[in-house]
Parts: C-alpha cells; structure tokens; sequence
C-alpha cells in the first residue's frame, strides 16, 4: 500500500469561485522522496494542507499511511511530521526548549528519537540556548526540521522547507533528506526550485492546481520531444522577437544569457534566417533539455488548450 494517496481531490477558495486544487490524483510510495513541482499559486500548500488534515477537501478522497485524511484524521497527527512553509515555531522559546517541547506534545523525548536526529541536531547544538527568532535562515531551517522528526514519523510533510535559504543551506538541507529517506521515512517535499527537482526520485509538475505530469525527473526530461538548442546573438531581444516570429519555431523563451529554441526545421535554416535579420555574433547549439524547460513546455501546452477550450 502507498504512504499516501489521492484520488480526485480537489479544493476552491471564496465560496468556490477560486479553484485551487483541481481533480488531483496520485500516490507516494514507502520510503519515496517524492516533489510537487510548481511556481507559487500552484496549489502545493492546499494540498500540503489537506493531507495533514489542516484542510477538508471538498470533493475525493486521500489517505496518509493507510488512514482517511477526513475520517482518521486524530491518527494521522501522529504519524506524520510538518514543516510548513513559515517558521511557525516559538521564537522566544530556545532552540532546545522548542525541541523539548514538540517532543513532549508527541508524548516522547529528546532522548529516545535523539539517532534520527542526530545529523542535523549536532549542527545546531552550539546554539540551543539561543532564542529561535535569532536565528539565521539555515539555522531555524534545521531546527524546524528537528522539531517535525522527534516523534519519529512514517511520513515528513515538507512545504517549500528552502524558500528564502542561500544555496549552501539549500545544499546541506536536501543532504539531510537522502540520509533521511535511508532510515525509511516516506517524503513529500514542495519546492519551486527546478533544480531540487532533480534531487527527488519522482515529481508532480503543478500549475494552476492541476497535476501536468508525474514521472522521475529523468523519464520526465527524456519525454521532451524536440532537439532543443541555445541560442544568443550581439542582441538578445531582438532574438528574442525574431525568433519568435519565424514560422519554424515551436517554442523560444529566455534561459539565462541565452534563449532556448525548438524547432520543426534545421539549424542552416535559423541561421540564414537570422543572418538575413541582421543578426551577428550568433552563437547556436543543441543542449539537453532541463525539468523547468520541460515545464515551460507543458505550461504552454495547457495554454494552448484552455485558448481552444474558449474559442
């Protein structure tokens, strides 16, 4: 049986004129590190929030290690561990008095779940008479992480635990989530860096509350299925508008200093197109396709669809 699963969930907002989660459906296997992929707005937090039995889903159903979020919520609460997007601990309280006490509401200690952990703990021990407000990003990060595994959960709820962490700390934090997983703890973590996508054994790309795709983050890139190239010239907007307006081209968007092009044509073709537009410097390379150039791909599928559904 999965550690968690949903079945045509969804959720609206404002006396249902806001659709947040729309007709959801998927599982996370035991012991699965498993990302839900998608800007902010997406829907990752309603779902977060459904799944800890914070929110009811108005229609479907989910489970989380075999309960019913609705009917076994009571249950749930103490198998899962949450780590909300905010720092939503005591901040006048010491990093060792929040410790002691989310160990005391879970009817445990420090003492007996000190192994699970351990490696994140010892990095913050030099400071647990420290105020939690005081705290840097990276440090609170880590403490929150503590506080939400002391209880030793089947499941670690994590939404978008590295929103606003400088890149080291984001590093050592997905580190902690391999060693993690090894101890066989089930994890679903929200992000919207699409580089984290990588890190995960599967991810769900979400936009607009709707699940766009779920595979592994190899099998979602090699579904891409066009060449895709880098493109970039003395003039990168008008390259931009160019490229755009030719009629060979599937899809062009900015990436950095260069553009990413697909095209239904051939290289030569660009090339003396862009020449004949005055373009110089041109640099033009086929490159591998990354999850995010997946997801601008399938946003704009979705796109073109719902301008077809109001035509």
């Amino acid at each position: 049986m999965p550690a968690i699963t949903l079945n045509n969930i969804t959720k609206t907002y404002n006396k249902k004129t806001v659709l947040a989660v729309d007709d959801v459906s998927f599982s996370v296997e035991k012991g699965e590190i498993f990302g839900l992929i998608g800007p902010d707005g997406a829907g990752k937090s309603s779902i977060f929030r459904m799944l800890t039995t914070l929110l009811l889903p108005d229609t479907g159903s989910a489970t989380v290690g075999g309960f019913d979020v609705v009917k076994d919520f009571k249950a749930i609460r103490g198998i899962l561990g949450y780590m909300p997007g905010r720092f939503s601990l005591y901040q006048d309280l010491t990093v060792e008095e929040n410790l002691h006490f989310f160990a005391m509401v879970f009817n445990t200690s420090i003492e007996e779940n000190y192994n699970l952990i351990k490696d994140i703990y010892i990095q913050i021990e030099p400071f647990k008479d420290r105020r939690a407000g005081k705290l840097s990003g990276g440090m609170k990060q880590k403490l929150a992480l503590c506080c939400a595994l002391i209880h030793k959960p089947e499941v670690l709820f994590l939404d978008e635990p590295t929103t606003g962490v400088d890149v080291v700390s984001r590093r050592e934090f997905w580190d902690m989530l391999k060693r993690l997983k090894e101890q066989g703890i089930t994890i679903l973590v929200s992000t919207s860096y699409m580089d984290e996508a990588t890190l995960c054994d599967r991810i769900g790309l979400i936009l607009n509350g709707k699940v766009l795709s779920i595979a592994s983050p190899e099998d979602t890139i090699k579904a891409y299925p066009e060449q895709l190239h880098a493109v970039k010239s003395d003039s990168i907007y008008h390259l931009l508008l160019d490229l755009r307006a030719y009629p060979g081209t599937i899809n062009c968007y900015t990436f950095g200093e260069y553009l990413h092009l697909s095209i239904n044509t051939n290289e030569q073709e660009v090339r003396k197109y862009l020449q004949d537009k005055g373009h110089t410097n041109i640099e033009f390379k086929a490159i591998k396709p990354t999850v995010e150039d997946c997801f601008i791909r399938l946003l704009k599928q979705q796109n073109e669809r719902n301008s077809n559904k109001d035509k």
